[in-house]
């Protein structure tokens, strides 16, 4: 018993763990001093009795918070539903789907009300591929990746589908759908091999989405708009095939008249234009890619001015040719390009530059064969012809009317919109004209000026239409296109004077990235004009996630 006493009593004063003997552990005897919890203190803390210090300026790193108070302080979370923005409804749904895109996934607003064909909605695979064929007519139209990937967003969301994110290249579309942090994703995609202008359709496309987005005004079921996404792609173009080819021709002799040339130029160059162009239809009924087509229209122009030089007829043969190079420059392909390139969709850009690169060598190796020919028929060019323009304001003004009227014509734009188009090319040329001729102020400049009006007036006509900018810009550009700057390089290269010709042929890249330039700088200036969905709201949300000024 003695010993169980004793080596229990020695059981007793062992420490039960190591913990017991902790160096923050009080000694046996002693109370532990109370801790409040409600106010814990730090070894920064002022110590009780010493006067406050003296403020800090404003901005100092010292300096607390003008929210220091915990009853004042923002969230410092994002709420699982985002955080409130203001899109107002009568702000086009580019713009308000615009804002949303720019916002990081867990940032973006709460969805509004959705279209619903049943009670549990509808099919999100329909729902996808209705996305997907919508963004494939846009992509294959011409129009920017920002607002293809925008169309997208609008149709996903509109039908119930808010936590979207579509994706847009050159020739791919793709867009998922994460209905919960829990839940599988569902992935769809579309692949874009057809590429056509026709801006009717893309009028009509945006048409079908901005119905499809705005709920105040019309509910259109998901089947309703499969119905009406068949009849815009089975509707045909709105000019026949021969009032394309005229136009062609009217376009390149006016694009003569700019340039210089008189009446038999005009009609010269319209020829060439025309044989150029059914050229190229028959290439294209062949198979052949559009590299090549590009190619064999460009000969026929080049031919004529040619032939009239060889017969020392008295005119300005380049200005056939120039007229004949206005006709296939590619500036719808280079502002796309350039816009993707500045809103950050690089490879997009890439690819449609890749495609603009490739456009222009076609132009030019069908130019050069006809101006080696011609050098060996034992033709005499005269290089410092193409650059001496004479300047005729009134007679080039028109003849810059009717180079847009045209060109309106080709990228099969509405009726509607052809006038509107026109004064706007009209205003870019006397633009132009006023700053280069009169003012003395060298080409680029100029011309980027004209094309930041261009796209400033095309960007708020779209807006008032609630369409798309490119029926109100691409065909206004058209005078500006560096026609001259490209025959003179040519024209340089095939007298073999190579590092005068590439320094021309630099020049007229210049003056293309300029157009570009302009026309993006412009609809983006023209922002500055209209109110921004979520702008007022913004400013609350300064601890937000933000991308791109947003």
């Amino acid at each position: 018993m003695a010993e169980a006493e004793g080596s229990g009593g020695t059981e007793d004063r062992k420490p039960k763990s190591d913990e017991a003997h902790s160096a923050f552990a009080p000694p046996a005897g002693m109370e532990p001093e109370p801790v409040d919890e409600e106010q814990p203190t730090s070894e920064f803390a002022m110590p009780a009795g010493l006067p406050a210090p003296p403020a800090e300026p404003e901005g100092s790193a010292f300096a607390p918070p003008a929210t220091y108070s915990a009853q004042h302080s923002p969230p410092a979370y994002t709420p699982g539903r985002g955080i409130p923005v203001s899109l107002m409804k009568e702000s086009p749904w580019q713009d308000r789907m615009r804002t949303m895109l720019r916002m990081p996934v867990d940032v973006r607003p709460v969805p509004e009300a959705v279209h619903k064909d049943s009670e549990t909605g509808p099919a999100v695979g329909r729902v996808l591929d209705l996305t997907l064929r919508i963004g494939e007519l846009l992509l294959a139209g011409g129009e920017g990746a920002e607002d293809v990937e925008a169309a997208m967003f609008a149709v996903a969301r509109s039908y119930g589908l808010d936590r979207c994110e579509p994706t847009v290249t050159f020739t791919l579309l793709s867009i998922t759908h994460q209905p919960s942090l829990v839940d599988d994703p569902v992935s769809a995609s579309r692949t874009v091999r057809r590429r056509g202008t026709d801006y009717t359709r893309l009028a009509a496309v945006y048409q079908l989405v901005d119905d499809i987005s705005t709920h105040h005004e019309i509910e259109l079921s998901l089947e309703e708009a499969y119905r009406r996404l068949a009849e815009i792609r089975r509707n045909r173009h709105p000019y026949p095939s021969w009032v394309l080819t005229a136009a062609a021709g009217l376009l390149a002799g006016a694009a003569s008249t700019l340039v210089g040339g008189g009446v038999l130029v005009f009609f010269a160059a319209a020829i060439g234009a025309m044989l150029g162009d059914r050229l190229a239809w028959l290439c294209a009924g062949r198979g052949l890619p559009e590299f090549y087509q590009f190619v064999v229209a460009a000969m026929p122009p080049a031919a004529i001015g040619v032939a009239l030089a060889l017969a020392e007829i008295d005119v300005r043969a380049s200005a056939v040719i120039t007229g004949g190079l206005f006709a296939l420059l590619p500036g719808r392909a280079l502002v796309a390009a350039v816009q993707d390139g500045l809103t950050g969709f690089y490879i997009t850009a890439s690819a449609r530059l890749l495609e603009v690169m490739y456009l222009f060598i076609g132009i030019i190796m069908g130019v050069l064969v006809v101006l080696y020919l011609g050098l060996q028929l034992g033709t005499s060019p005269k290089p410092e012809e193409v650059l001496q323009i004479t300047q005729r304001p009134l007679i080039q003004i028109a003849a810059s009317m009717v180079l847009v009227f045209t060109f309106a014509i080709l990228l099969q734009q509405e009726r509607s919109t052809v006038l509107i188009v026109t004064l706007n090319g009209g205003v870019a040329w006397v633009t132009f004209g006023a700053l280069h001729y009169a003012g003395g102020i060298p080409p680029v400049p100029s011309t980027a000026i004209a094309a930041g009006l261009v796209g400033l007036f095309g960007q708020l006509f779209s807006r008032y239409r609630f369409a798309s900018a490119l029926p109100y810009t691409t065909a206004a550009i058209g005078p500006l296109m560096p026609g001259s700057a490209t025959y003179y390089g040519l024209l340089l290269i095939a007298e073999n004077r190579l590092n005068e010709g590439l320094g021309s042929l630099v020049n007229a890249a210049a003056i293309a990235l300029a157009i570009a330039i302009g026309v993006n700088l412009g609809s983006e200036t023209s922002r500055l004009f209209m109110r921004i969905p979520g702008a007022a709201s913004a400013a609350k949300r300064r601890a937000a996630k933000r991308t791109r000024g947003f």
